[in-house]
């Protein structure tokens, strides 16, 4: 059940898992997924926690020691999520060491409800990296407007950054450029840029069912003809934004410094609309130097049947633009699409954290 994920890793894209749990980590699924599955890094986000601490009874003893020192709930989902991404780093780390750094990595995110505060993320930030305290950690930062000049801050301070949300391609343009300035802080002040790194989440189910129930409702013919075709092109699209950066003479300042690349990662590669392939969104992007972090589902599903190609997105550029060229064209406005998503993002991970306060302040 490897030779489909063996065929993917070896085509040069890391598999991540997209989850965490106590009981993950407590019944050793976590290291069986490294072993077996060829999993090389886990990413979380606040409803990924609300789901896990909202089930079962695996955090009720540290959270009985929380209540017994008065935390509050706040507070307490600091500590509890910290508790369960500094396990998995430890979990992750010989995949660290044996990657140079490069892999490993385990994600924690920012308060999401700071996301248009600048310096509230950036504080927020520095406590997280503090309190993990494990070198392969990823603080999760949106990029919203307000979140750009927070990523380059934390880069310069030596914390490595997952930077999430990303739906469009300009925005994409923004968080490769905060990406650099924070890497050159980081240069000018004197530290490693070896021990820094990053990623760029950009996220694909979400964007066709977005674009899709557009589609639908307007019905025509030639917009039904461009159904599941828009996340795909996006995130093609996305990757030769990515090879471009390298070509930047900023960037190759910055690696002849010692600076690992920023790489692309597809997030949310769990397929929402049942009539398409459950394994689409891993298949359709494969390409050197990608991380896909996927649900456990997908990724049994990988595993099961992926039809994995050894690259799937160079040869694809012209398509994909054309694809969303022809979108405006049929009255969707790609523009508006990706203002709504990222909105929409922003709102979802504030109710999933807000839900975790209120599952909290019931038993603290």
């Amino acid at each position: 059940m490897t030779e489909r994920l063996d065929r993917l890793s070896d085509a040069g894209v890391a598999i991540w898992l997209d989850d965490l749990s106590r009981e993950r980590l407590q019944s050793g699924g976590l290291d069986a997924l490294v072993r077996d599955k060829r999993l090389v890094g886990v990413t979380s986000n606040p409803t990924i926690f609300a789901k896990a601490i909202g089930d079962g009874s695996r955090y009720d003893e540290q959270l009985r020691e929380l209540a017994s020192r008065r935390i509050g709930a706040e507070e307490a989902a600091r500590l509890v999520t910290a508790y369960d991404v500094r396990w998995a780093c430890d979990v992750l780390r010989p995949v660290y060491e044996s990657t140079n750094g490069v892999d490993g990595r385990v994600s924690l995110e920012v308060d999401p409800r700071l996301a248009r505060d600048t310096d509230a993320t950036i504080a927020e930030a520095k406590s997280l990296w503090w309190l993990v305290d494990r070198p392969n950690m990823f603080v999760k930062i949106p990029a919203t407007a307000e979140g750009l000049p927070a990523i380059s801050a934390a880069l310069a301070e030596g914390i490595s950054v997952n930077v999430t949300l990303i739906f469009s391609l300009s925005r994409y343009d923004e968080v490769i450029s905060a990406f650099f300035d924070g890497l050159e802080r980081a240069r000018d002040a004197g530290r490693d840029l070896s021990s820094i790194a990053s990623v760029a989440s950009f996220f694909v189910s979400r964007v066709d069912a977005e674009v899709d129930r557009r589609l639908d409702k307007t019905g025509s013919p030639q917009a039904r003809a461009l159904l599941g075709q828009a996340a795909i092109a996006n995130a093609r699209l996305a990757y030769q934004r990515f090879e471009r950066s390298l070509t930047d003479p900023r960037w190759q300042a910055l690696a002849a410094a010692g600076a690992h690349t920023q790489r692309p990662l597809w997030a949310s590669t769990g397929v929402k609309d049942p009539q398409y392939a459950d394994t689409r969104y891993v298949d359709e992007l494969v390409a050197p130097g990608v991380v896909s972090t996927m649900p456990e589902t997908t990724l049994e599903a990988v595993a099961e049947h992926g039809e994995i190609r050894q690259d799937a997105v160079h040869g694809t550029y012209d398509e994909a633009r054309a694809v969303l060229d022809k979108l405006e064209v049929v009255g969707v406005s790609y523009d508006d699409v990706v203002r709504v998503l990222e909105e929409e993002g922003v709102a979802k991970f504030t109710g999933s954290w807000e839900e975790l306060l209120a599952t909290l302040e019931t038993v603290l």
